[in-house]
């Protein structure tokens, strides 16, 4: 029997009345294993109407309760984080080493939210003038919502909701719909933990859920993370309609290998960073720049390393990578390689005709590796999402610095170096987000914020670390003035000594 995926409002799984429904696949073996409800206008509506109502009273609600719950929510995320990686392998096809990575990731920020009263802290200047005191406190917005994707079903809507919950808001989730059931048990744990009724909500669906929330006048602010051109048309979406948005797009991420870099731990991480869950996260290295005469030595490294990865379904511990999400991914992923050679790049390796015994349905790809890739090739212009990497080559460090700022994506990128002079040249003239020195994936701590530059944010806020903060609150500015008691009226004795 097909497992059917519902929403979550208001404290409870709730059927889908729409009658729209879309597939969810297991990628390792192509079979549909479940359907996912589309949610109507009015299913949103009901939502937001929840989560307004449940505003009310968590909004004002205690610090120490807020934190209370959040730490009861990390306990249990804690325990149960092998049953949500689970859920991810399942759903997505990521091994369940990665799929725990995830959720690993996922905590940090849960760990933030339950410290967030010293997140929260307001400021407080005293005698401005006389008797007068200024204070500057932040208080929630209202209904906010995340509306998240595929590749990283857990961790990326705990990028969003328990900063926001922790906050004083309540949450709307648009979850990826090809694999919506992380989002769901998120939920179950939430309402476990102790959170109130309407607090965190899950809405499925596709373009009409998201459109209704993006014009929703009880949604007050919209964070998403996805491609460019999705960024692009939510920031676009949500900002005329008077809402707040952090909305993070895709990314080109390029690795510069200088001339005295240690080839074998360059190697090592455009190994890692390029195929680890199969290229399928915003911060893959998928462009490797190569200085001077390292080039050759650099791709060979690269080949041998490539070649040993171990493919197959994620559930299999022996696995190293997994499949591609869906079947029409795979073979867009593949059409970037099949049509290398005539854009004038060498191909190293081609992973188009890889198949594992045993699941020849599910949706498959090999490693691929691409030399000496001309700018203008459709594999180093368009972000892949998959594992496709591309070296070129450069005879300067300027030249590939020029190189990689030239990229409308800006959202991280590394340096391979000895050289810490370099490495201080490079982390201040690179054109990005994120930087790494020797660092191939700098993926911040939760504690700082994440997010890139040019074409790969749209909005003013970075998300989680203290910029989430920011955006989850408004600021309030209270100048006080009260008149010295001994000023009291004539016959009003306040008990306050009169000295003068």
């Amino acid at each position: 029997m097909t497992k059917i995926v519902n929403h979550w409002i208001g404290g409870k799984a709730v059927e889908g009345a729409s009658g729209s429904y879309g597939p969810v696949t297991d990628p390792a073996t192509g079979a549909v294993t479940t359907k996912v409800a589309f949610a109507s206008v009015d299913e949103v509506d009901a939502a937001v109407a929840a989560a307004k109502e449940a505003y009310a009273t968590w909004g004002q609600s205690s610090l120490a309760r807020r934190s209370t719950v959040l730490f009861a929510f990390r306990a249990l995320l804690d325990a149960r984080r092998d049953e949500i990686a689970e859920l991810i392998t399942a759903e997505h096809g990521k091994v369940h080493s990665d799929a725990l990575g995830e959720v690993a990731r996922g905590l940090e920020i849960v760990d933030l939210a339950c410290g967030i009263t010293v997140q929260l802290k307001g400021e407080l200047s005293t005698e401005v003038a006389s008797r007068v005191d200024v204070a500057s406190i932040r208080q929630p917005l209202g209904v906010v919502a995340g509306i998240t994707p595929f590749n990283f079903p857990a961790m990326v809507p705990m990028w969003m909701f328990p900063l926001a919950i922790a906050c004083g808001n309540t949450f709307v989730l648009k979850p990826s719909e090809k694999d919506p059931s992380a989002a769901l048990r998120l939920a179950e744990l939430l309402a476990e933990a102790g959170l109130p009724d309407g607090v965190f909500n899950v809405v499925n669906g596709d373009k009409v859920a998201v459109d209704r929330l993006l014009e929703h006048p009880d949604v007050k602010a919209v964070s998403f993370v996805g491609s460019t051109p999705i960024a692009r048309y939510i920031h676009t979406t949500a900002s005329a309609n008077g809402k707040r948005v952090q909305a993070l797009g895709g990314a080109k991420n390029h690795m510069l290998v200088l001339p005295d870099a240690d080839l074998d731990a360059a190697a090592d991480a455009a190994v890692s960073a390029a195929y680890g869950s199969a290229g399928e996260r915003c911060m893959a290295i998928s462009a490797v720049v190569a200085v001077g005469s390292i080039g050759d030595e650099l791709v060979e490294r690269i080949r041998e390393r490539a070649e040993k990865i171990r493919i197959g379904p994620g559930s299999d511990p022996a696995s190293e990578m997994g499949p591609l999400i869906t079947a029409a991914h795979r073979d867009k992923v593949a059409s970037y390689v099949t049509g290398a050679a005539a854009q004038g790049s060498e191909v190293v390796l081609d992973g188009t005709g890889h198949t594992v015994e045993g699941h020849e349905e599910g949706h498959w790809i090999g490693i691929s590796l691409l030399d000496r890739v001309p700018v203008t090739a459709d594999a180093y212009k368009d972000e892949i999402f998959g594992p496709v990497l591309c070296v070129l080559r450069v005879d300067t460090y300027e030249e590939g610095v020029a190189l990689i700022n030239a990229s409308p994506f800006g959202n991280g990128t590394a340096i391979f170096t000895r050289d810490g002079g370099a490495a201080r040249r490079f982390q201040l003239e690179i054109e990005a987000g994120m930087v790494g020195v020797n660092v191939p994936i700098p993926v911040p701590v939760g504690y700082h914020s994440f997010g890139g530059w040019k074409d790969s944010l749209f909005g003013d806020h970075h998300i989680y670390g203290n910029d989430g903060t920011h955006f989850y609150t408004r600021g309030k500015v209270v100048t006080t003035r009260w008149p010295d008691p001994s000023e009291a009226p004539t016959g009003v004795d306040l008990g306050f000594p009169r000295n003068h």
